[in-house]
């Protein structure tokens, strides 16, 4: 039976830490330790993680702002388990997730591993909505955590975890932002390592509360998206262009109504019939009509945010001075 690490940087959330300790004192596998790495907010959550000491084994650390991923790396160096477990602070944790967890790496020993995550019914429906834009085949192609997604399998760090073994030989994350999970994962992938999905361990992710909050986050990660390209030409592809495409058909698109064209028609069609089927499948799954009407909104959110981060991304790239070649 492994011991675990559980490494949370949180910055400025002391009330969604407080639900997400209270979620670990009900696992029903209990050998872990828990490190709280408060990213230099200016609200702590100190007080609420001390009130949790008698319930679990828990360490609280304070640094300045550096970031999610060299937080986590802080975590890594001061965790003392056989396998380190990242979730993000606004995640929730079913009381069988290390029991599930645990049980799955004895007889799949992956060296770093990753899980979907899901609304709980308590949740609002803006944030049910904004879980399926984010996990929907017909938004990010499950490539989130679903059984079935487009591409190879990635562990976010909203839910991953890496053996001590793993953190050893990379030595953890090498960028704090924009895209720092993937770049990570993408570094075990070629360091040899097993990686790979478990589906059955799902963490419940509130993600943002409204919808201009999750636009601020989608731009972001459209932008890091460019930034992964940075690193690993061979990692953008035709597809992950397709937000912006389908923004800018959308601008096209809402252009043509002052002149009624023929592209305005066609254009309808193609946006009541892309609606229908979110909302069909939006209904499908939340069993709600409001969550359906919203997830509409949620993925057109999801996909313009995306695809103006990711355009804007491009064009500093394209911006940028590039090295000259040593021949010159």
């Amino acid at each position: 039976m492994k011991f675990y690490s559980i490494i949370i940087p949180v910055y400025n959330r002391p009330d969604e830490i407080r639900e997400l300790l209270e979620s670990l004192t009900r696992q029903t596998y209990n050998k872990f330790e828990v490190l709280v790495i408060e990213d230099g907010s200016d609200k702590k959550c100190e007080d609420i993680c001390a009130s949790f000491s008698d319930k679990i084994y828990i360490k609280y650390f304070y640094k300045e702002n550096t970031g999610q991923g060299f937080s986590r790396n802080y975590g890594y160096e001061r965790a003392k388990g056989e396998y380190f477990v990242v979730f993000d602070s606004d995640c929730i944790i079913p009381s069988n997730y290390f029991e599930v967890v645990d049980e799955f790496l004895r007889d799949y020993p992956f060296d770093a591993y990753g899980g979907p995550d899901a609304a709980l019914d308590s949740f609002t429906s803006t944030q049910k909505a904004i879980s399926y834009s984010m996990t929907s085949f017909f938004t990010t192609g499950g490539i989130r955590g679903g059984k079935l997604h487009v591409g190879t399998f990635r562990p976010r760090s909203f839910n991953m975890g890496i053996s001590r073994m793993v953190y050893e030989k990379t030595r953890g994350y090498v960028i704090t932002r924009m895209a720092e999970d993937l770049e990570f994962s993408i570094r075990i992938e070629k360091a040899g390592f097993k990686i790979g999905l478990i589906p059955n361990a799902v963490v419940y992710h509130k993600r943002r509360t409204d919808l201009k909050q999750f636009y601020k986050q989608l731009f972001f990660f459209g932008r890091g998206r460019i930034n992964l390209y940075r690193f690993y030409k061979e990692e953008l592809k035709p597809v992950h262009a397709f937000p912006s495409v389908f923004s800018l058909g959308l601008i096209v698109w809402l252009i043509s109504f002052f002149i009624y064209s023929p592209v305005f028609r066609i254009g309808s069609i193609l946006v009541i019939l892309y609606c229908f089927i979110l909302f069909m499948d939006s209904v499908f799954k939340a069993k709600s009509f409001k969550v359906a009407i919203l997830s509409i909104a949620a993925s057109f959110t999801q996909l313009v945010a995306y695809g103006m981060g990711f355009l804007k991304e491009l064009i500093t790239y394209i911006k940028e001075p590039k090295p000259s070649s040593p021949n010159k």
